[in-house]
């Protein structure tokens, strides 16, 4: 009688940890996806169909999830979308117009598109204005920039073929190469995205950093009162969207080697709602990394799982739309059933 007694708070604790975690709705959803589409689509559940599958996810994935931390931490970035566009056209232009070694580009890259993300940290901070709006001027202008400078050095909309060039087999090799397992190819761009997952979870759940993050997107003022460096915490999130696009933005150059700078336009929204799929809150101070990982998944099984299923891909904004709405709901449920359980 005694153990059964010992043992009830442990499965209640137990129960109360996971209806407590930010990702418990989307991996329910994720289940309901793969289950429709196994059953929809006779191709879905073969290996190939799985590759396809994760790469879709990883090319949202590498992005959700440092949009997920800066959500987390109570901010949007609306200019993360072209921001992978114009990491991409400076690694292309600078190479081309100085003859240098593509890493030479790639470097210059990292090094501009780290200073766009510092830029929208520090006038966040700064100026008090909503992230809404200072990353909206900021989309506007990157959008610009990247037509502007490209028809400018380029005569066209698109960059010059930079597949010539010194360093490009080696440059692919790291953002856009193939790896084959078990006779099946998957794309660089997955051990990216599962790099980036644990490496977010990590800040999250055992650094302090973490801690921060959760404390300035839950209550600015109260963080800062008990001192949480809030500026640099936002400026530091930032800075973590726009390496994530730095490395997307690799990865759409190596692998189609020109850059038409008019793309991206429309993808911020696609990262936010991975990340809103996956667990967190529009408000902040609530999510996970894993969850944005699973909203990516989500997004990837369904946006292949149409063609697989032979669909009209007319419809597909349709699901998506209908998934954040069911995703949404589903969240707010288990939240509200978490804090019941306390």
């Amino acid at each position: 009688m005694t153990a059964l007694t010992d043992d009830r708070p442990v499965r209640a604790s137990g129960l109360r940890k996971l209806l407590g975690r930010p990702e418990l709705g989307s991996v329910v959803g994720a289940a309901a996806v793969f289950l429709f589409f196994a059953l929809a689509a006779d191709s879905f559940l073969q290996v190939s169909s799985l590759s396809t599958v994760l790469y879709a996810s990883s090319t949202i994935g590498i992005m959700a999830v440092p949009v997920a931390l800066l959500m987390i931490g109570g901010e949007f970035d609306l200019s993360a979308g072209v921001m992978v566009t114009s990491s991409a056209l400076i690694s292309s232009m600078f190479s081309f117009q100085m003859t240098a070694n593509v890493w030479a580009g790639v470097g210059v890259s990292l090094l501009v598109t780290l200073a766009v993300g510092a830029f929208n940290g520090f006038m966040l901070t700064r100026t008090g204005l909503p992230s809404f709006i200072i990353t909206l001027g900021t989309f506007l202008m990157l959008t610009g920039m990247n037509l502007g400078f490209t028809k400018l050095i380029s005569g066209t909309v698109s960059t010059k073929t930079i597949a010539d060039m010194e360093g490009f087999p080696t440059a692919q090799d790291v953002f856009a190469s193939t790896l084959t397992l078990g006779g099946v190819d998957f794309r660089i761009t997955i051990l990216w995205w599962f790099a980036l997952v644990a490496l977010a979870g990590w800040i999250l759940l055992r650094t302090r950093a973490g801690n921060w993050i959760f404390a300035v997107g839950g209550n600015q003022e109260a963080a800062r009162a008990v001192g949480v460096p809030v500026a640099r915490t936002k400026i530091g999130l930032y800075m973590g969207v726009a390496f994530g696009a730095w490395i997307s933005g690799q990865h759409l150059l190596f692998s189609y080697d020109v850059v038409q700078s008019g793309e991206g336009v429309g993808n911020e929204l696609i990262y936010i709602i991975a990340a809103v799929i996956g667990g967190c809150l529009i408000t902040g101070g609530y999510g996970s990394a894993i969850g944005s990982a699973v909203g990516a998944l989500i997004f990837g099984m369904t946006s292949k799982g149409i063609v697989f299923a032979e669909w009209n891909p007319d419809w597909f904004t349709f699901f998506l739309g209908a998934m954040l709405l069911l995703a949404t709901l589903l969240n707010a449920w288990v939240r509200k059933r978490a804090e019941a359980a306390k």
